[in-house]
């Protein structure tokens, strides 16, 4: 059995001794404590001072480096980054992660055990914060100028607990003992506008100058967060904006005992940067969320600005020194927004600034969600940026004026184009804005791709030929693989070298070992550690004592009902019910985890977290169940934990209803570390069954015109619950109260919603599931068929590394070329 070293890539030819006189200065100088004195929380402050200090040179360098060549660079503008904690990843990325544990352990300190006590930064939510984390990782490994752009959240979107089974959303304040990663720069300090007006006027030259008056002005200052590269020398930057106030402090109040209003200015202006994701389904919140977008987007186009300036004068070759990626609708106000500062503050004319805002902006969808394809009331932007709702009027018309002219001028094309939404009240599309105010769309998986051009945007795809492309999703293998499963990442090293993780396609050499019954056993051994410390953390975390030889099935993701967690309830019901009629039968034993956070007004999602409590506390207290079934919601899910679960993992769940999810890259996790997928035909499942084979993933379910199909002829679920003796009982058991006797009739929404609406086809799906979830239960009796294909899913999963999906987009969509910091 190989040693969890957690880095195969060894950096003990550091000089421990440096390493050791370096954390104790910064204990020492920093902290003013020694060891004697040093709380556990202080070990990780002097770690981290001490692992910054060895790569900021670098990050000088680098900086440097890119700003000398004046190569062109790619400027990454997120609402969301979900890093997780950065001291493990960035230890394993510089090579220092076995020098500091060997130091470490000289010391009598648990490296790990400090290292886990970092808070993961609160910068994200779900998968798309996740997707940009690892591109930033990418872009650093892979030596591309680029720059991350986002928000400095004091709270992330919130800590969630649960009571009584409920979820419960507490204030998640990972600043609480601030943040020693960033480096702050006051000198990098914007001021945004909102609101006043907007006057014009013509000067002697014929030139139109246009002032913004009036205006409630908010300070973005900017502070640096280090993205180092795996093994080289370059450093990138993921710069985050926070919200000051221009009036920090009014003494006149203070000095006639109105403390509140003394301070008020300063409340008011930081809030922008207060949470992420506000709760906008309250007018105060959905004005606060849009605030939120154009902040970070204003103070990044004039950084951006100022620093093209200093190594250039000409703006007609800003494309080609800049290209300012969107990372889905969130910052599409940029588009405006650069065209302001190209007319209002640079001088140029509209159509000069026009042809460079089209050449500078590319732009990612994320989402065939109606309700996540942004749209703003025209109203609301009009009175917060009327200078913008001005310029998105412009290029609204000037757009259609091209396409009455050069494509249709049917009416209803023309409507269903255009910018402005005008089926009561107007709205801005904010995806509309940013596909024509960008030369690049992209999709993030082949299907997802096929749907925008064909269903969600076709009159554009028809219009604009070839602009909307597809670049497939990836997670980075050294977070998610190196860092996540040392036991694994060091047992393929063993037996095919380290190269695996800059090039992930190298994993296909370990199927050759697939027949190795050593190389088998290994694996297996590999597996059941990482099983043993899940069950370590579920017995400390919630006191229940799981089997370590059951099949770990996992579904953990953001809780929506297109992603269909309640279809796996109502399996976990049928397991159920299938033991309790029969006691003694020979059923394979399951531990079934779910996590993951539902938005604060999702009341469904979070009425479905409930309900997987409630089934929990019957299964797992029932002793005729004993340990052949345990339901686990683990509260809280963050990249930490999924580190936790994801290497322990058997079976990944992955079963949103066909057609609705993008991508998807939990999928791509778990399939890496050897876990065998049960799933539809849906997002990135189908470009993973194409490259691991038919044999080795369990697919089920309708397929995404099926889906539209049934919907369109007029589906009826009741139809399948009266047909379904198994699905029947399950409803039944909803409706009678049995896993709530104690709050009777709570669960009664759940059993209305799926009998009469079932908007993603649960229940249709329902028996093709069961059978798909029969051949798992078959498949896993043959252990070690199953640790084959497991070895299989691993080895075939080099498509799905961010440095590829990196490379396409630099070649494809950006044209950058890699900068090396010697």
């Amino acid at each position: 059995m190989y040693k969890n070293k957690s880095n195969v890539h060894s950096g003990m030819s550091i000089n421990m001794e440096n390493l050791k006189k370096s954390f104790s200065e910064h204990l020492e100088n920093d902290l003013v404590k020694d060891f004697s004195s040093a709380t556990e929380a202080d070990l990780l402050k002097a770690l981290i001072l001490s692992v910054r200090r060895r790569l900021t040179r670098n990050w000088i360098d680098t900086q440097k480096k890119y700003n000398e060549s004046n190569s062109k660079k790619v400027f990454y503008l997120s609402l969301e980054y979900l890093t997780g904690n950065l001291l493990g990843n960035a230890l394993l990325n510089l090579g220092l992660y076995d020098a500091y544990k060997e130091t470490f352990r000289q010391m009598g300190i648990d490296l790990e055990k400090i290292i886990d006590l970092e808070p993961d930064m609160g910068l994200g939510n779900g998968g798309l914060g996740r997707l940009a984390a690892c591109f930033l990782d990418s872009l650093a490994t892979l030596e591309y100028p680029a720059y991350g752009y986002g928000i400095l959240y004091n709270y992330g979107i919130f800590e969630q607990d649960i009571e009584n089974g409920y979820q419960i959303e507490k204030p998640d304040n990972w600043l609480k003992y601030g943040n020693l990663w960033e480096v702050v720069r006051p000198e990098l300090s914007f001021t945004i506008k909102f609101g006043g007006y907007v006057e014009s006027h013509t000067n002697e030259d014929g030139k139109l100058l246009v002032n913004w008056k009036d205006s409630e002005d908010v300070l973005a200052v900017a502070y640096d967060i280090p993205i180092p590269g795996y093994h080289n020398n370059n450093v990138n930057t993921l710069r985050l904006w926070s919200a000051r106030s221009t009036n920090e402090f009014n003494l006149k109040y203070f000095n006639q005992g109105d403390y509140f209003s003394a301070v008020e200015d300063k409340t008011e202006s930081e809030v922008i940067s207060k949470v992420l994701y506000p709760n906008d389904s309250i007018p105060a919140g959905k004005i606060l969320r849009f605030k939120q977008q154009y902040f970070f987007v204003s103070a990044t186009l004039q950084d951006i600005i100022q620093n093209f300036r200093k190594y250039n004068s000409d703006f007609s070759i800003f494309p080609d020194k800049v290209t300012i990626h969107l990372n889905d609708t969130h910052p599409a106000i940029a588009i405006p927004e650069l065209m302001r500062l190209l007319m209002d503050e640079q001088g140029l004319e509209w159509n000069a600034a026009w042809e460079i805002t089209k050449k500078t902006f590319a732009y990612t969808n994320h989402t065939i969600l109606p309700e996540a394809l942004e749209e703003w009331p025209a109203s609301l932007i009009a009175a917060l940026l009327p200078r913008h709702y001005r310029i998105i009027d412009e290029i609204n018309h000037i757009f259609l004026e091209d396409v009455r002219k050069n494509f249709s001028a049917d009416n209803n094309v023309i409507a269903r184009m255009s910018i402005f939404g005008e089926n009561g009240e107007k709205k801005v599309r904010m995806s509309h804005l940013a596909i024509v105010g960008s030369y690049s769309v992209n999709g993030v998986a082949e299907l997802h791709t096929e749907i925008l051009k064909k269903y969600v945007f076709p009159d554009f795809d028809k219009y604009y030929k070839n602009k909307i492309n597809n670049k497939t999703n990836g997670i980075t293998p050294r977070r998610f693989l190196l860092h996540a499963n040392p036991g694994l990442s060091e047992l393929i090293t063993s037996r095919i070298g380290d190269s695996w993780v800059t090039n992930l396609t190298e994993l296909k050499n370990i199927e050759q070992f697939v027949n190795d019954n050593e190389f088998l056993e290994d694996w297996r051994k590999v597996k059941q550690q990482n099983k043993l410390r899940l069950k370590e953390f579920i017995k400390q975390n919630y006191k229940v004592e799981i089997n370590t030889g059951s099949l770990i099935d996992s579904h953990v993701k953001r809780f929506h009902e297109y992603k269909r967690q309640l279809l796996n309830v109502l399996h976990v019901i049928t397991l159920y019910n299938r033991i309790k009629e029969n006691p003694n039968a020979d059923i394979l034993p399951r531990t079934i985890i779910l996590s993951g956070k539902a938005a604060p007004s999702y009341y469904m999602a979070k009425l479905v977290i409930k309900l997987i409590n409630s089934i929990g506390d019957v299964v797992n207290n029932d002793k005729e169940i004993g340990d052949k079934l345990k339901v686990l919601f683990l509260k809280n899910y963050s990249v930490s934990l999924a580190e936790i679960i994801i290497p322990a993992s058997e079976l990944s769940e992955q079963i949103s209803t066909a057609g609705y999810e993008a991508s998807g890259t939990g999928n791509m996790k778990f399939a890496l570390n050897g876990a065998l997928t049960i799933g539809t035909l849906d997002g990135a499942n189908i470009e993973i069954k194409d490259e691991v084979g038919n044999e080795n993933i369990f697919i089920f379910g309708l397929k995404s015109d099926e889906v539209r199909e049934l919907k369109s002829r007029g589906y009826r679920p009741r139809d399948y619950y009266e047909r379904c003796e198994k699905l029947m009982k399950v409803i039944d058991m909803l409706s009678t109260d049995y896993f709530n006797k104690n709050e009777p009739r709570i669960f009664l929404p759940i059993v209305d919603d799926l009998l009469n609406h079932d908007p993603y086809l649960v229940l249709a799906d329902y028996e093709s599931y069961l059978e798909s979830q029969s051949a798992v239960e078959a498949q896993y009796a043959d252990k070690d068929m199953w640790f084959k294909k497991s070895i299989i899913n691993t080895a075939r999963s080099g498509k799905f590394s961010s440095d590829r999906t990196i490379r396409q987009y630099a070649e494809d969509i950006w044209h950058i070329k890699p900068v090396r910091n010697e």
